[in-house]
């Protein structure tokens, strides 16, 4: 009677097992916990000095998502400051539907500028994801009003996939094989409205297929709904990442991204194709119309950054950037070598032999996410390491050499 009763409870896990992927990927978690690599408690210097409080152990970290160093800029400190004296609140303390500060308008204005199109802000990309895709599902985000399929990409960020369960109340919901578009150009022959959900920079490595993409776009009416956070401020001659640089906004594509990577502040964006939906999205979205909203000094950090992007110095950034990843991929060539990105894996095969490599790079001053199960597949375990434009040549190269050293004697 008990194992009925437990059965009878059990959900149709169509889009998610929880027992499944603890059961298989917390192991990993576990080793790497047990051998000092997550946890860290740290003073911060800067990106390529950071002090363990407890041991002393200074190291660099390989795993930061601030690309471009953005993240302790002068200038950008300065704006958070500066707007904390201005509004004289850290926030207002509830929905930015109702009243905003002025702070977060000029933001707003600052970003359709910037990037050529309406640019929702909202507390966290993710928060936005939640909020836009099941009206995406609905047929509420597109002038047809009517349900569309929503295809997710197999390697589409976390964030996206996690809203599965909430889409597949409103629509079918469907994944597709990486960058299939045979698979993709299959469902748009078979149902009249699909929305397909990817990640423009994937953060393993790799890009979409957007050439692809935007020919089914035009010829089935594909909505894209595209995640470009890893590539927000390093492509596009005023940062506006590597999708947006690459077409123009229409009323169905929409492109998301977070403020915290090589922006170097905090939040999220959604770069929308139709002044229509800005509006209906801040009533809408669910998280975007909650009392959890940005905060003074991310509006301040924002708006600081949006003014030094359209300084020659961003340029500047981005080919020191682009000069570091040359040398890493010139040491350790790669699938992804050559796409501007800054993210790369050494594939090392089995989990504990990431953890190793990871936990061998730390004792040299370096600081690399060992990456397995969930986050990649069986038996392509490795060490994810990111590029930054506040590297010297010269630390790239010597990081390169350790690595290599490391690897002869595994």
């Amino acid at each position: 009677m008990e194992t009925t009763n437990e059965q009878s409870v059990l959900g149709p896990r169509r889009y998610r097992n929880n027992e499944k992927l603890i059961a298989v990927g917390d192991r990993g978690w576990q080793t790497a916990k047990d051998h000092g690599l997550i946890g860290l408690r740290v003073n911060f210097e800067s990106n390529n000095r950071l002090v363990d409080t407890k041991t002393g152990h200074a190291f660099m970290t390989l795993c930061s998502c601030s690309y471009l160093g953005l993240n302790h800029h002068p200038r950008i400190l300065q704006g958070s400051i500066d707007a904390l004296r201005e509004a004289g609140t850290n926030s207002l303390a509830m929905s930015t539907l109702r009243i905003r500060l002025d702070q977060m308008a000029r933001m707003e204005e600052g970003f359709r500028e910037l990037y050529g199109c309406p640019t929702l802000p909202g507390a966290t990309c993710s928060a936005l994801t939640a909020g836009i895709l099941p009206l995406l599902a609905s047929g509420h985000v597109t002038e047809d009003g009517k349900p569309r399929v929503m295809v997710f990409d197999r390697y589409c960020h976390f964030s996206m996939a996690y809203i599965k369960p909430i889409c597949g109340d409103e629509s079918l919901v469907l994944t597709s094989p990486h960058n299939d578009l045979n698979y993709l150009e299959d469902v748009c022959k078979k149902y009249p409205r699909v929305a397909y959900v990817a990640d423009g920079a994937y953060s393993m490595g790799g890009l979409l297929a957007l050439e692809g993409l935007l020919q089914l776009q035009e010829r089935y009416g594909l909505f894209l709904y595209i995640d470009d956070s890893h590539s927000l401020s390093i492509a596009g001659e005023r940062g506006e990442g590597y999708v947006r640089s690459r077409l123009k906004m229409n009323p169905l594509t929409m492109i998301v991204a977070s403020l915290a990577k090589a922006f170097g502040s905090s939040g999220g964006i959604a770069m929308l194709g139709s002044e229509k939906i800005f509006d209906f999205l801040y009533r809408n979205a669910g998280p975007l119309a909650w009392s959890q909203n940005l905060q003074t000094p991310s509006l301040g950090a924002s708006l600081a950054s949006i003014a030094l992007h359209k300084t020659p110095e961003l340029r500047q950034l981005q080919d020191q950037l682009q000069r570091n990843i040359q040398i890493f991929d010139s040491r350790f060539p790669s699938p992804h070598a050559g796409n501007g990105m800054p993210i790369r894996l050494i594939q090392v095969g089995e989990e504990d032999r990431a953890i190793r490599l990871s936990a061998e790079l730390y004792q040299r001053g370096y600081y690399c996410s060992a990456v397995f199960f969930p986050v990649v597949a069986r038996g392509e375990a490795g060490v994810r390491v990111m590029m930054r434009a506040d590297m010297t040549e010269e630390q790239v190269r010597t990081f390169c050499d350790d690595v290599q050293a490391i690897l002869s004697r595994f």
